[in-house]
């Protein structure tokens, strides 16, 4: 949740600003450099704006956010070449464009959390959609079902990925949907498992007799008892899609530069091996935040079991 107030917490727009006895709001809102100085109509650098304030008295005021560095911005004042080491301005350095890496990492954590969440929810209900149809009906439909899953599991995802986005290009969007289309396969199976395995079930037979519908039955008495692999597997959903995404940016074949990456963060570490921080702090970051969403799941799983725990004692 505190992700997502990246674009305005870690960014390098003032989240207020007072200039020349006027407010402003640079965080939520677009200004062109003529309502400041000059005549044109794109966006200012704000640091440099106050910098131009000092030089020439006017009256300003501005507040920066805790991070005030932009992750798609290179910073080269300082001497020498990127990527910079941490200092007390890049508390974590720099990468080799010049960009704060901690400003990167945050944003980069914020879109993999998102690409993975969106991913996750996508997939769990493709899985108990498909894989709970399969083991209700059972037959001729899931014969057929099943042989179809085989063949489109078959297929290479590393080059589904690189043929349509050299077609359609690389995005967020693109690639959480070739994603998905391949994430509720191994959550159909077990869905299917658990459908067979509870339809045949007293209580079942007992709403056939009673004459529920097809619908309530699977909704209302099959899907509740059968979540148990769902909750199983959710976080561990979450991990691969966060994976998945960096291994793709690390490769390339990813989202588009210069869109924060902990991928991209990765191949620039690996190419710039005498800047070890960068390679140092983003496999830090990967590796907590990868290991508290374990943790997590563990924890969600605990309670929803109604066999852990001291509650029978």
């Amino acid at each position: 949740m505190l992700s997502l107030t990246s674009p305005w917490l870690v960014n390098d727009k003032p989240l207020l600003l007072k200039y020349n006895g006027k407010f402003y709001c640079p965080a939520l809102f677009h200004y062109g450099q003529s309502e400041f100085y000059g005549g044109y109509a794109t966006e200012p650098n704000y640091k440099e704006l106050v910098l131009y304030a000092k030089e020439n008295s006017v009256p300003f005021f501005a507040i920066f956010p805790p991070i005030p560095w932009s992750p798609i911005k290179s910073q080269l004042t300082a001497e020498g070449a990127p990527p910079y080491p941490p200092s007390s301005a890049h508390w974590l350095g720099t990468d080799a464009h010049g960009r704060d890496v901690l400003s990167r990492l945050i944003h980069g954590f914020r879109i993999c959390m998102s690409f993975s969440l969106l991913l996750s929810l996508i997939g769990t209900f493709m899985g108990i959609v498909i894989g709970g149809i399969q083991g209700y009906f059972g037959g001729k439909l899931d014969i057929f079902f099943q042989r179809l899953i085989e063949i489109w599991a078959a297929l290479p995802f590393l080059y589904v990925v690189i043929l349509l986005g050299s077609i359609y290009g690389q995005g967020f969007w693109l690639l959480a949907v070739i994603m998905a289309a391949f994430s509720w396969i191994g959550l159909s199976y077990y869905m299917r498992a658990e459908f067979f395995k509870i339809k045949n079930m007293q209580f079942v037979k007992a709403a056939t007799v009673l004459g529920m519908s097809h619908k309530r039955i699977f909704f209302k008495e099959i899907l509740p008892n059968a979540l148990t692999p769902v909750i199983t597997l959710f976080p561990f959903s979450i991990i691969g899609g966060i994976s998945g995404l960096t291994s793709l940016d690390f490769l390339g074949f990813g989202l588009q530069a210069p869109t924060p990456s902990w991928g991209d963060l990765l191949s620039q570490g690996l190419a710039n091996l005498y800047a070890p921080w960068i390679t140092i702090f983003t496999i830090s970051a990967l590796f907590i935040t990868l290991m508290l969403a374990s943790f997590i799941g563990e924890g969600i799983r605990d309670a929803f079991d109604p066999k852990s725990g001291d509650r029978f004692e």
